[in-house]
């Protein structure tokens, strides 16, 4: 396929999606994002859709496909566990920090762990005998490196023991137009993942992309190859939005995973979410789970 055919190709599916999405997915609304006033529920405190059971049954409604949490996660059903990625990546992180994370993976059955690179043979080590995996993330967070330190990273967290691979797509380079440079971005950590058994999540860094740039991101990703689409870092604007997951569930269709990224701290009404048809769902690296057993 030359650049030329693939450009096309993304513009036609892009205008597809927004049109089969005009009115079925929610607008995103002015300021929408974490700690808005009106996003208070009657009777509720918390100001914070991170914290709001109303805004997590969007989300997970709308298509997301994994869990996040942060290292402060306490008492988690375990069927809500197997959707968490439980996530450490703030820079200042300790070697005692990223212990103790995976101390309550291996206590709740988390579905990985997600560390920056250094962290992984640490990671690896603690977790040896578990089901949980070890999750790494590459070009972070930014997703300006080039592809060959990409690829490098990735490499070097695959012999490290890393299980996934959650990486940041070239935002610049899409917004640029340049599709063919985005897909072989992607495409070559997915092949170095998949030849070592490990899975690639493309993050798309949604706050920084319209609607179109979003379908566009999904189609190159799953082009591409990659397992799964993911939201955000939680180190951009804002996180996961049910519009955003709507998005990109549509565009990617069932074969693919999406993991919302940011925002999502309710545990009982994760598990109704679920049943009523999402997979997985992601939060950031600071959230905290405030509900922890299903209602």
């Amino acid at each position: 396929m030359t650049s030329a055919e693939l450009d096309s190709l993304v513009a036609q599916i892009g205008e597809e999606i927004l049109s089969r999405l005009n009115g079925s997915v929610p607008a995103p609304t002015k300021g929408e994002g974490l700690n808005l006033p009106d996003q208070v529920c009657p009777g509720c405190s918390q100001r914070c859709p991170q914290t709001c059971a109303r805004n997590t049954r969007e989300i997970i409604a709308a298509g997301a496909t994994r869990v996040s949490a942060s290292e402060r996660l306490t008492r988690i059903d375990p069927e809500i566990a197997a959707l968490i990625d439980h996530t450490i990546l703030k820079p200042e992180a300790t070697r005692a920090d990223i212990l103790k994370v995976c101390r309550e993976a291996r206590q709740h059955g988390f579905a990985s762990v997600c560390v920056n690179p250094y962290w992984v043979p640490l990671v690896r080590a603690e977790l040896q005998g578990t089901q949980v995996k070890v999750c790494s993330v590459i070009g972070f967070p930014l997703g300006a490196t080039s592809t060959e330190a990409k690829v490098a990273e990735a490499g070097a967290a695959l012999r490290g023991g890393a299980n996934e691979l959650d990486m940041v797509i070239n935002v610049g380079a899409l917004r640029s137009g340049d599709h063919e440079s985005v897909k072989l971005d992607i495409q070559q950590v997915v092949k170095v993942a998949h030849d070592a058994g490990a899975i690639v999540k493309v993050i798309l860094e949604t706050a920084l992309l319209d609607d179109n740039q979003k379908a566009v991101a999904c189609t190159l990703s799953k082009l591409a190859g990659a397992d799964f689409v993911k939201t955000s870092t939680g180190f951009g604007p804002s996180g996961a939005t049910a519009h955003d997951v709507a998005l990109m569930r549509e565009v990617v269709g069932p074969e693919m995973g999406v993991k919302a990224s940011g925002g999502i701290r309710t545990l009982a009404d994760l598990k109704a979410m679920t049943a009523a048809g999402a997979t997985r769902i992601g939060a950031s690296a600071s959230v905290k789970i405030v509900e922890a057993t299903a209602a």
